[in-house]
């Protein structure tokens, strides 16, 4: 019968001998992680100094081997948090945005439950019990904090520190019923109203408004794009005198804890770097803009700061809120443009086209988070049934 192997990252038998007078050896063959049986020795005045040394050693063998190898099932849940940030951090696969977004979500929703916890406690039951009680304060964060869960547990199912994901059996979050809502024509003409009643009305200290609030708006409708990659629009993305006058959308602006809000060279998805034709509404917006933008530098921002930098979204939105509210108009968001834009689409050219607007990889998010529907059945079954029906009566 075989004799079973050392396990990895363990060492057997220690021998001892005496090199010279007040000199002494302890050596052990250790079995590092990649299988291989290697002598390991040090020395002391004396053979328990030796031996000692010798164990101290070994015990530092594990920095020459994966990190991971130090969780196991009887590791905290905190340990698994911090190894799995730095895997994300080493693997830089995602943006730092979602990395921060990841760790925000973890720090604060999950780790508050589960961190005293050791892997091997951490079961189906208990992550299904406590995705259902987040559920009933809010969908959004029960959703947000599922996918750091089963991230984080993903991790160390890999590496081998729990056999299964528990995440993989916990129930489906029901989402509650959610109708998109968008502006009617007439929410329209009374939001630009607003606009131009707040810009236009007499200031008494402070500088005049430049009529940034009301383009934006334009460009919102007239391009259903995200309010971040309204901002950051640069001249150079502008194509207004060919016949079909275009905006390339290319880019969002980035603000977070800690760093200057700035403009990042791509959109929330690939899909999303696209073209877009500009209605003549949004053309005249834009040129106004134009013209009081000084700077001739293709790559300076089309909305901007009075000292050129980027706008930030939060300050837009936070600014809209308030004519809004002054107006006496309530739920005027940017994202509602979009699925205002979507909505316009969607009745005359269809849920593909809307989808390609959007910048949508799949038109079902279309159809489920941007599109109202229209509940009115096509009229032409009243004529049916009356041909049917109606010479009975």
């Amino acid at each position: 019968m075989a004799r079973p192997r050392t396990p990895i990252g363990t060492f057997g038998k220690i021998s001892h001998r005496k090199i010279s007078k007040g000199h002494c050896e302890a050596r052990a063959r250790y079995r590092d992680w990649d299988g291989k049986l290697r002598a390991v020795q040090c020395t002391g005045a004396t053979q328990a100094a030796a031996e000692l040394a010798l164990k101290r050693k070994l015990a530092e063998r594990s920095l020459f081997q994966p990190g991971f190898v130090s969780l196991s099932a009887d590791s905290k849940f905190s340990a698994l948090v911090d190894y799995w940030l730095e895997d994300m951090e080493v693997e830089d696969r995602l943006s730092r945005t979602t990395r921060l977004l990841y760790e925000r979500n973890m720090r604060t929703l999950v780790a508050p439950a589960f961190s005293e916890l050791t892997l091997r406690e951490i079961g189906v039951a208990r992550c299904d019990y406590f995705l259902k009680q987040l559920a009933k304060q809010s969908y959004n964060r029960a959703r947000q904090a599922r996918v750091v869960l089963r991230l984080a547990l993903g991790l160390a199912v890999r590496h081998e520190a729990i056999t299964r994901n528990p995440m993989d059996h916990v129930s489906r979050l029901r989402r509650p019923a959610r109708t998109p809502d968008a502006f009617e024509d007439s929410d329209i003409a009374l939001i630009r109203e607003a606009v131009r009643a707040w810009e236009g009305r007499p200031i008494v200290a402070g500088p005049r408004p430049d009529g940034q609030l009301g383009q934006v708006v334009e460009v919102l409708l007239g391009t259903s794009v995200r309010i971040g990659e309204v901002l950051a629009i640069r001249i150079r993305d502008l194509d207004l005198r060919s016949t079909i006058p275009t905006v390339k959308i290319a880019g969002t602006i980035i603000s977070r804890k800690g760093e200057p809000t700035h403009r990042q060279d791509h959109p929330k998805t690939s899909r999303s770097v696209r073209k877009i034709a500009l209605p003549a509404f949004a053309v005249r917006a834009i040129k106004a803009r134009l013209r009081k933008r000084l700077s001739i530098d293709p790559d300076a921002l089309l909305f901007c700061n009075r000292g050129g930098g980027a706008l930030t979204t939060n300050n837009v939105r936070r600014r809209l809120r308030d004519v809004m509210e002054k107006a006496g108009l309530t739920g005027v968001t940017p994202h509602r443009f979009r699925r205002t834009g979507a909505t316009a689409i969607n009745n005359a050219g269809g849920i593909d086209l809307a989808a390609e607007l959007l910048g949508h990889t799949d038109p079902r998010i279309t159809a489920q988070h941007y599109i109202v529907r229209d509940d009115l059945v096509n009229p032409a079954t009243a004529r049916m049934l009356e041909e049917r029906y109606g010479g009975t009566a």
